[in-house]
């Protein structure tokens, strides 16, 4: 097989998987739209780089910035205000920064919401849907459902609620990181990445739920000793998948949550971005729901075996 033609059957194998994941959401009754690309916001998540461009005609508005989205999170939430109900867009998003290996600039992003749902419910939509898509590579995954706590008692025998930085830094010192600037979140995560994910067998799907307050960003957070985000995480083998919420529906502390990002932000040196207060204005009049980030071409390297993401684009970045 050529190059071309290796390349041409993957392309074709994307265009399976989109139909299914239109089929499994028709015969569910979530409805499929579409949302703006470039948007007045940006996104003020420290760990993530939104693109800028400029609008060079006449706006009305004043300031012609736009940011390409990270994802179609806050529109689709306007329309959940609105009363649309069960929704879901497939396409494209962007994020500075981010090429190579795993990762590349431009990427397919599915994101969908479920009025009336809690995150768990969600969790089982997205292992449902993850076991179609392995259905038309002949395949199917065994589900192991955890905790954030549990995954860190079993593997290293940490409370990740409860453990000093120095005892979360302790696994990691074999692998020489630069411990400079990193808090006590940072290195949740690099014990998550280096340590914990490697270890999740290849024909798993693993659903992680009750992470921690801290690590709420758009979630909820469900009161108790400790108090933990109403969020779960999807893997299929050592693979992040999605990313899920029982969604905030509070504007003002949703307000607060971006500005401690800003001043993350700030103390990184890393430009400023605005607000979305288009959100921010109605997000008091979001339904109950639950909402997921699930990343397609993340599923498709599963899929097909693959570790370079560059094997299931048509032409990644490098070529584009």
């Amino acid at each position: 097989m050529t190059v071309a033609q290796a390349r041409h059957a993957r392309l074709r194998l994307r265009a399976r998987l989109y139909a299914c994941v239109r089929d499994f959401f028709r015969e569910r009754g979530v409805l499929e739209v579409e949302t703006p690309v470039l948007s007045a916001a940006g996104n003020t998540d420290p760990n993530i780089e939104s693109f800028r461009t400029r609008f060079h005609g006449h706006v009305d508005a004043g300031e012609a910035v736009r940011y390409l989205r990270t994802s179609p999170e806050f529109p689709l939430k306007r329309l959940l205000a609105e009363g649309l109900g069960d929704c879901y867009e497939l396409g494209r998003v962007f994020r500075d920064g981010e090429a190579g290996g795993r990762h590349n600039p431009e990427f397919t992003m599915l994101e969908w919401y479920r009025v009336g749902w809690d995150e768990r419910r969600l969790a089982e939509e997205v292992v449902a849907l993850t076991q179609a898509a392995l259905t038309l590579v002949e395949r199917h995954a065994e589900v192991c459902v955890t905790t954030y706590a549990a995954l860190f008692r079993d593997a290293l025998g940490l409370d990740p609620h409860t453990a000093s930085v120095e005892q979360l830094r302790e696994p990691l010192r074999d692998f020489g990181i630069d411990a400079e600037g990193l808090g006590r979140d940072d290195w949740l995560d690099l014990l998550m990445t280096h340590r914990l994910q490697p270890s999740f067998p290849a024909d798993r799907i693993t659903v992680v739920h009750d992470y921690p307050a801290s690590q709420c960003a758009l979630a909820r957070v469900r009161p108790g000793s400790p108090p933990v985000a109403a969020r779960f995480e999807v893997y299929l083998g050592a693979y992040e998948l999605a990313n899920g919420y029982h969604e905030l529906a509070d504007a003002d502390e949703q307000r607060a949550r971006h500005r401690r990002d800003l001043a993350v932000r700030e103390a990184r040196g890393l430009a400023p971005v605005p607000m979305d207060e288009a959100l921010l204005a109605v997000l008091d009049d979001l339904p109950d729901c639950a909402g997921v980030a699930l990343g397609v071409d993340r599923l498709l390297m599963c899929m097909l075996g693959t570790d370079a993401i560059a094997d299931v684009l048509a032409f990644p970045f490098r070529s584009a």
